[in-house]
């Protein structure tokens, strides 16, 4: 069995590598992924004229990784659990550091929202009660980390509380507990079928919690994704996972694409971060996603060893002690 250690570390860098590589492509469409820069095989910067990561350099991170950073961080100093509305004055805070730099890399549309609400007064257990994009979903990765997926009443508490200021809905929370569980059943020794089932069963879980909005099953949605393009060339599963199970920040979407693209890629850490880095659409959570999901199976040393330090120096990243800080809480 590889080293839990190392599994963790593989999926906070296989999340940062799926970010890193799905960063020029985010927002784009498939065709001008592929008018642009052909069919990507490694970092490289971001289009000039991309209206949220134009002007980023090759190997850059994102959103994803800094949030995911965050809320790790939050987790080790208080040992296990996480303040939402400290949650919230965080992200309110690094979101001023991206506008302090000129940067358009700024919160999602329910982060946003929630944020603002929070800045006006109103109470964090009340905030985000509409979020459904995949904010939660790409940020949670250090929670799967830190807790063991079971018992998963208490999983799913962590879960929620690090969607609740942002994202505290059935959709949104049956998303994220959906990532969660996948990487928190990795980092346990899980085989990628079976962080694929633990998914599932959570994100069915997870849907009994939060504020019903109405939307389709992530539970449902994921399994559906698994199957639809298991054993297609490449290409052909690329086009169908843009056309039947969409790229967009929606969490019915983006989540299950995760989910899609590890499929095809057999849960391959790398292979998978360039699958969702060539969807277009919201590829940099895809990537991220599906990163931090393989990279729990296969530990960090499946990721490339070079790129991997590219995004340590592009990113000054180090996750080592974060990571280890992380596990011992379980």
């Amino acid at each position: 069995m590889t080293d839990p250690l190392d599994r963790a570390l593989g999926a906070y860098y296989g999340l940062a590598l799926g970010d890193a590589l799905g960063m020029p492509t985010q927002s784009m469409s498939r065709e001008d992924v592929v008018r642009c820069y052909g069919t990507l095989t490694g970092f490289v910067p971001a289009h000039p004229d991309n209206p949220i990561s134009g002007g980023m350099p090759a190997g850059s991170v994102t959103d994803d990784t800094d949030q995911a950073v965050i809320v790790g961080r939050l987790i080790a100093e208080a040992r296990g659990r996480i303040d939402p509305l400290r949650l919230a004055h965080e992200l309110l805070d690094w979101e001023q550091k991206m506008k302090d730099k000129d940067s358009f890399d700024l919160l999602g549309p329910s982060t946003k929202a929630a944020l603002d609400a929070v800045a006006r007064g109103v109470p964090p257990h009340e905030t985000g009660r509409t979020g459904t994009t995949n904010g939660a979903a790409m940020r949670v990765t250090p929670v799967g980390i830190a807790c063991a997926p079971e018992p998963m009443d208490a999983f799913l508490d962590r879960v929620v509380e690090s969607c609740q200021v942002t994202h505290d809905t059935n959709i949104g929370i049956a998303g994220a507990a959906a990532v969660a569980a996948a990487v928190s059943t990795g980092v346990s020794g899980g085989t990628l079928d079976e962080s694929v089932a633990a998914a599932v069963n959570a994100a069915r879980a997870g849907a009994r919690r939060g504020h019903w909005v109405a939307g389709a099953d992530i539970a449902t949605r994921v399994a559906w994704a698994w199957d639809l393009v298991r054993g297609l060339p490449e290409a052909e599963a690329l086009d169908r996972i843009v056309t039947l199970v969409g790229t967009s920040v929606a969490s019915q979407e983006s989540v299950p694409a995760s989910f899609a693209v590890l499929s095809v890629a057999d849960g391959d850490p790398w292979r998978a971060a360039l699958l969702a880095a060539n969807l277009g659409g919201d590829s940099d959570t895809i990537g991220a996603i599906a990163g931090a999901v393989a990279g729990s199976v296969t530990g960090l040393a499946a990721l490339p060893t070079e790129d991997v330090q590219t995004l340590r120096t592009v990113n000054s990243l180090e996750l080592e002690v974060l990571t280890e800080e992380l596990l011992a809480l379980r």
